[in-house]
């Protein structure tokens, strides 16, 4: 099983920070850090729905401050709750995107650590407890406490934060336990390895968003979107789908509607230049498509 370079745990780490609310606050740097990738976020109090992009490395959120209840469901499930506290965390590795909302405890920061651990250092930890790497993932965690991953996490969290150079033996040391660890008490044996459905690469998929958020009052260009990538309209269009959940196309529409939601609630500018920012040609087809997405007009929108 081929290695990722620490290149994709960087891409996959910004993918999904592009796509989530918050204020980032601390970002691991370093060498000591060449087999894993953590961010440091403050969130919002309350957000509706995020939708979460597929990641390839388990990705390890542990609460670092706050109470929240969070929920979270498949694109075609049903909601399940979380009520958590410091010290919770959540644990996936799923080959599907799925949906996030929650609502914090106004009175304390809502701070969250999140860590992407390198495929290199799982197998390698797999290795050493004599178990076939190819055949495991770690499950779908929400929620749970555990004392040895706080331990674990308040020392990464504060190598994080000091003003020093991270110690490439301290990380090494609690990245290693921590993934034996999960390995141990949550991971899962597939009786045969589960081929994965074609994705987009992380970088590949941050190039694309980052091109549509770019462009939102031009006309949606599949084609370019796809050489922009390197890859066929068709293949494009699966990874794309498997990644995100929708199509190109559609997550085109909803970021314009997103973005024309920021402006009727933050700024005085007219309902069609409004559209027309929004890649409308009239105001009738914008408020037709706002309504179909959000079930209000943009004139109502604005009064809430």
């Amino acid at each position: 099983m081929p290695y990722p370079h620490r290149s994709s745990l960087h891409a996959a780490c910004y993918a999904l920070e592009d796509r989530i609310p918050g204020r980032k606050i601390g970002q691991s740097q370093g060498g000591a850090w060449k087999e894993a990738e953590a961010q440091i976020f403050r969130r919002p109090q309350h957000e509706d729905e995020v939708l979460v992009p597929a990641v390839a490395e388990p990705l390890l959120v542990w609460i670092i401050s706050g109470e929240a209840q969070i929920e979270e469901r498949e694109l075609t499930g049903e909601w399940t709750k979380s009520e958590v506290g410091s010290g919770s965390f959540f644990l996936t590795q799923t080959n599907a995107p799925y949906l996030m909302r929650w609502q914090a405890d106004p009175d304390r920061p809502f701070e969250v650590l999140h860590l992407y651990l390198g495929l290199t250092l799982v197998n390698r930890a797999a290795q050493s407890l004599g178990l076939n790497s190819s055949r495991l993932s770690m499950r779908d965690i929400s929620g749970v406490q555990d004392a040895f991953i706080s331990g674990v996490m308040t020392g990464l969290t504060a190598e994080i934060q000091t003003p020093h150079s991270a110690s490439s033996l301290f990380v090494n040391g609690l990245l290693e336990s921590l993934t034996v660890h999960l390995l141990r008490h949550y991971a899962q044996t597939q009786p045969s390895p589960t081929p994965r459905p074609a994705q987009l690469p992380a970088w590949k998929l941050r190039k694309a968003l980052d091109h549509m958020d770019a462009h939102l009052a031009e006309p949606f260009d599949l084609d370019f979107l796809a050489g922009l990538c390197g890859m066929s309209r068709f293949h494009f269009s699966r990874s794309f789908h498997n990644t995100m959940g929708q199509s190109p196309s559609r997550w085109f529409i909803r970021r314009r509607v997103e973005h024309a939601k920021n402006l009727l609630s933050q700024t005085n500018r007219s309902i069609i230049e409004i559209a027309l920012t929004s890649g409308y040609e009239s105001a009738s087809h914008f408020a037709q498509m706002f309504h179909r997405e959000t079930g209000i007009s943009p004139r109502d929108y604005r009064k809430l």
